[in-house]
This record gives C-alpha cells, sequence and structure tokens, in this order.
C-alpha cells in the first residue's frame, strides 16, 4: 500500500462498473463458467497470501472481488443489498457489533 491518498470506492459503485464492463460476456458465460474463474482467482489468492509480493496480494484480491462482482451480477445478487440484509445488525450468530461466538464455530 502506498501513502497517497486511498480512493473510496463503494461496492455498489463496483458492482455497477464491472456489469458494464464485463456483463455481455459474463451472461454469455453463465454462472457455472464465471464460477469457475472465480474459484481460480481464489486459488491465485491463496499462492499470493503464501508466497506472493504485496502488490501481489492486492491485485489477487482485486481480483476475487471482481470475479465475485461478476458472478452477482449474472446471478440477479445485489451485493450491498445482501451484506446489508446479512451484516447490518451485527454478527449473524451472536447478533452484536463485536463478535463473541466461539472460535470454533463460523458465525
Amino acid at each position: 500500500m502506498s501513502d497517497s491518498p486511498k480512493p473510496d470506492v463503494s461496492l455498489a459503485d463496483f458492482q455497477q462498473k464491472i456489469r458494464e464492463m464485463y456483463f455481455e460476456k459474463d451472461i454469455q458465460r453463465g454462472i457455472d463458467g464465471t464460477f469457475m474463474w472465480l474459484m481460480e482467482e481464489v486459488g491465485e489468492l491463496a499462492t499470493a497470501l503464501r508466497q506472493g509480493s504485496q502488490e501481489n496480494k492486492e491485485e489477487e484480491f482485486a481480483d476475487v472481488i471482481a470475479w465475485l462482482s461478476t458472478i452477482a451480477n449474472v446471478a440477479g445478487v445485489d451485493l450491498s443489498y445482501a451484506i446489508h440484509q446479512k451484516y447490518g445488525s451485527g454478527c449473524p450468530g451472536c447478533h452484536r457489533w463485536i463478535c463473541t461466538c466461539p472460535i470454533t464455530e463460523k458465525p
């Protein structure tokens, strides 16, 4: 990360940008094909987290978010809405803003 000011990109704006750039190709590829690309990017992120540079990690995180946005577009899911519905009131497990769920459980 550089010391320069960070751009503020909302999830809704990003999902819309991805839709504008890729939607026609994405709907042709479909959910199954798009999901496979997302999984490939998750694998590349796993590799970057283990042995990549900071720049490589940033690129792979960006790719995962882009492909997640792509598949959400194909599936007709508004990510901002979905996140608000699930996490807008705190942890979905314990319903607190600071999670108190046991570490061995997925909230």
